[in-house]
C-alpha cells in the first residue's frame, strides 16, 4: 500500500529515496513523489506514472538535496491526480491559489478521521487546500501550531488526530531533521553511515542496501532524526529506547529469471516455499508456535494449546480463506469449534468473547491494518491467548501476539497472493495437528501419516504445475468472457472463492464462488453457455452430490471447466472441460487444487493484457482500514 521513504544526510540523498520507493512499488500504488530541503526553501516532483518516471522528473529538474521525503500513494481521500499526490507542503495563510509552499512537508500512511472537522477549523484561520486529501490537513496543522521548534509542533498536532497515521514531516527552517511518528500504521528507523545519517520508512525492505540497522518504532512512538542522532519518545511523552536489530531486509527487485511476471515466478516457486516452510520439522510440537518468543512466562504453546477449548480466525482476503478451510481441518481433525470472522467486519459488531479462546490471525505482511485492528479489539475484550501465521518475522503481528508460526514463503512481489496463501494453509495444518495432539485426538500413527503427507507435498505440486499447458488452453477460452462461476463443496468450498477472487483480481472478469449444494438456490439462474462454471471435484465423499450439481449446470446450457481427481470418473464430453489432478491428496487436497485456479487467473490475464502484477485500484500490503 503507501509507501514511505525518508532520510537525513550530508550527501544527495534523492536517489535513496527514489530508490527505496522502487522497492516499495510492489506493494501498489497509483501516485508517488518526493520532497527535499534545498537552497533554504521546499522542493518537489510528484507523478501519477510510476517511479521511473518521477525519477526522470528529478533528475530533468536537478531536485537534489541532503534531507527529503518520498511517497507512494494508494488512493483513499482525493482521487489519483497530482495535485492530490504527497508529499504535502503546508501554504501561506490566505494563499488562496495554495501556490506558495509555506515552511512544512509531509507524507502521512493512513486515515485521518477527523480530517473534515480539522479543515474547517484551519480554514477559519485563513489556510486554504488544494488537495481533497487528509493528508494536507495534518501539514497545515503542524505549521498552525510551530513556533520554533518542529518536533514540538508534531507532538502537539498528534493529540488533535484521530485515526490512524505514519508521518514523516520537515521544515524548511530547520535543515537536517526530520519528525516521524506511527499509530496504526508501521514505520521503521534505519541507522546509516557511521550513525551519522538517519531514515524512515514504511518497511525495512525500503532500505535494503542502504542501512540493516533498523529501529521498530512502538505503536504511539514519536522519533527525532537529525545528523549523527535521534531520539525517541513514547504515546505518553517520555523518552525511550527502542533495540537496534540487524535485519537482511531482502529488495523487492527480485530477478524475473525466466517468467514473465513476478505472479509467475511465485507460483512456480509454490514447492520450494512450502518446503521451505516445512524444513526441520520431524515431529509436529507445540515449540513450533513459539517462534515470536513473546510469550509470557507459563504462557507457552503446550500450556496455551492444553487450555483453550475454541478457535477464532482473523483475517482479510485471500488470508481469510485460507482461515475457512483450517475450519474444516480443526473442526475435523482436532474436534475443536472454530469461528472465522473477516478481520473488518469483526470488531464492529458485539460478539461474546470467550478468555479460552485460541485468537488466530492469518496475515501475509504482519502488517494488515484490519487484521491489527481486530487482533487488538479481541485482546481489549479479554481473549489473551494469541498466535499468528505470518510471513514476515519482525512485523507489528508477530511482535503483538504471543506465539507465532513463521511462514517461509519469501518476498511475495505480486499484488495477488500464490505462495503466501499456499504457506498459510501449510502452518494452519500444522496448528491443527499441534492442538489435536495437545487435545488427545491424534494418535502417533495418524501424526506420522500427516507430516509424511506434507513432506510430500513440493513433489505434488510440481506435478501440479505440470499442468500449466492444459490450463492455458482454458484461459484462451476465458480471456473473452466477462463472467464466470466457480463451484466447490466442504473444505474445497474455500478453494472456489479463492479462485474465483483470483480471476477478479488480476483479470477483471466478474467472478462469484458458491457451494456447489447452493447452485440451484439462486445462482442458477446465471448460467448459460456464456457464464463458464470452474468446478473444483476432489474424490471425496461429496463427489456425487457434487456431480449432481454439474449436471444441473449442463441442463441449463452451461460449460463446465473441472478439476478431477483421476479416479473421480468424470469424462470430458461436449461442454466438459477436464483436467486431471495427479493425485487424490485427502485433507491437504486444498493445497494442490488452488495452484491450477492460481494458473487459470494469470494465464487468463495475460491473455486479456491486463497489468498481472500490479493490478488496478489494488495493493498488495493494505495498511488503511
Amino acid at each position: 500500500m503507501c509507501g514511505i521513504v525518508a532520510a537525513v544526510s550530508d550527501r544527495n540523498i534523492v536517489p535513496i529515496l527514489v530508490q527505496g520507493l522502487q522497492r516499495l512499488e510492489y506493494r501498489g500504488y497509483d501516485s508517488c513523489g518526493v520532497a527535499v530541503h534545498a537552497g533554504g526553501g521546499l522542493r518537489r516532483a510528484r507523478s501519477t506514472a510510476r517511479v521511473a518516471e518521477l525519477l526522470q522528473q528529478v533528475e530533468t529538474e536537478q531536485i537534489d538535496g541532503g534531507t527529503g521525503i518520498a511517497h507512494t500513494r494508494w488512493a483513499t481521500h482525493g482521487a489519483p491526480a497530482v495535485h492530490n499526490a504527497h508529499p504535502h507542503f503546508s501554504h501561506g495563510r490566505g494563499d488562496e491559489a495554495g501556490q506558495r509552499p509555506g515552511r512544512i512537508a509531509l507524507v502521512h500512511n493512513g486515515i485521518i478521521e477527523n480530517h473534515d472537522e480539522l479543515r474547517a477549523g484551519l480554514q477559519a484561520k485563513g489556510y486554504h487546500f488544494s488537495s481533497q486529501t487528509d493528508t494536507e490537513v495534518i501539514a497545515h496543522l503542524v505549521d498552525s501550531l510551530y513556533e520554533g521548534d518542529l518536533f514540538e509542533a508534531v507532538q502537539s498536532a498528534l493529540t488533535r488526530l484521530h485515526g490512524a497515521y505514519a508521518i514523516a514531516v520537515f521544515c524548511k527552517d530547520e535543515p537536517h531533521r526530520v519528525i516521524g511518528a506511527r499509530a496504526g500504521s508501521p514505520l521503521v528507523m534505519g541507522v546509516g553511515q557511521d550513525g551519522r545519517e538517519h531514515f524512515l520508512a514504511s518497511d525495512a525492505m525500503a532500505l535494503a542496501g542502504v542501512t540493516d540497522q533498523i529501529v521498530y518504532l512502538e505503536e504511539g512512538d514519536l522519533v527525532d532524526i537529525q545528523l549523527g542522532r535521534y531520539w525517541l519518545v513514547d504515546r505518553r511523552g517520555d523518552a525511550v529506547q527502542r533495540p537496534v536489530r540487524t535485519v537482511q531486509a531482502h529488495s523487492g527487485a527480485a530477478e524475473l529469471g525466466p517468467y514473465r511476471h513476478y505472479m509467475q515466478k511465485e507460483i512456480f516457486e509454490q514447492p520450494r516455499a512450502i518446503a521451505d516452510t516445512l524444513d526441520g520439522i520431524q515431529a509436529v510440537v507445540p515449540e513450533l508456535f513459539e517462534a515470536s518468543g513473546n510469550h509470557a512466562p507459563g504462557e507457552g504453546a503446550h500450556r496455551v494449546f492444553k487450555e483453550v477449548d475454541s478457535v477464532l480466525i482473523l483475517a482479510c482476503g485471500t488470508s481469510y480463506y485460507a482461515g475457512c478451510t483450517a475450519k474444516y481441518w480443526l473442526e475435523g481433525i482436532a474436534r475443536i469449534p472454530t469461528q472465522v470472522e473477516i478481520a473488518s467486519e469483526y470488531r464492529y459488531r458485539d460478539s461474546v468473547p470467550n478468555p479460552n479462546t485460541l485468537v488466530v490471525t492469518i496475515t501475509q505482511s504482519g502488517e494488515t491494518a484490519d487484521t491489527l485492528a481486530a487482533l487488538r479489539h479481541a485482546q481489549s475484550l479479554g481473549m489473551r491467548h494469541t498466535l499468528t501465521i505470518c510471513n514476515v518475522s519482525t512485523s507489528a503481528m508477530v511482535r503483538e501476539t504471543t506465539l507465532a508460526y513463521l511462514t517461509r514463503a519469501g518476498v511475495e512481489i505480486g499484488v495477488a497472493s500464490t505462495k503466501a496463501l499456499t504457506t498459510q494453509l501449510a502452518g494452519l495444518f500444522l496448528l491443527t495437528l499441534a492442538l489435536a495432539q495437545a487435545k488427545g485426538r491424534l494418535t502417533e500413527s495418524q501424526e506420522a501419516a500427516h507430516l509424511k503427507a506434507m513432506r510430500h507435498l513440493p513433489a505434488a505440486l510440481s506435478a501440479v504445475l505440470a499442468l500449466e499447458p492444459q490450463i492455458i488452453s482454458w484461459a484462451e477460452d476465458f480471456a473473452n468472457k466477462q463472467n464466470a462461476l466457480f463451484l466447490g463443496r466442504g473444505l474445497h468450498y474455500p478453494i472456489a472463492l479463492e479462485g474465483a477472487l483470483k480471476l477478479k483480481e488480476i483479470t477483471y472478469i466478474h467472478a462469484e464462488a458458491y457451494a456447489a449444494g447452493e447452485l440451484k438456490h439462486g445462482p442458477l439462474a446465471l448460467v448459460t453457455s456464456e457464464m463458464p462454471v470452474v468446478t473444483v471435484a476432489p474424490n471425496d465423499a461429496l463427489l456425487e452430490k457434487l456431480k449432481s450439481n454439474m449436471q444441473e449446470v449442463r441442463a441449463r446450457g452451461g460449460v463446465l471447466y473441472v478439476l478431477a481427481d483421476a479416479d473421480s470418473r468424470i469424462e470430458s464430453q461436449e461442454g466438459i472441460h477436464v483436467i486431471r489432478m495427479p493425485e487424490h491428496y485427502g485433507p491437504l487436497s486444498p493445497l494442490l487444487h488452488v495452484v491450477p485456479l492460481q494458473l487459470l487467473a494469470y494465464h487468463t490475464a495475460v491473455a486479456r493484457g491486463t497489468d498481472v502484477d500490479k493490478p488496478r485500484n489494488l495493493a498488495k500490503s493494505v495498511t488503511v482500514e
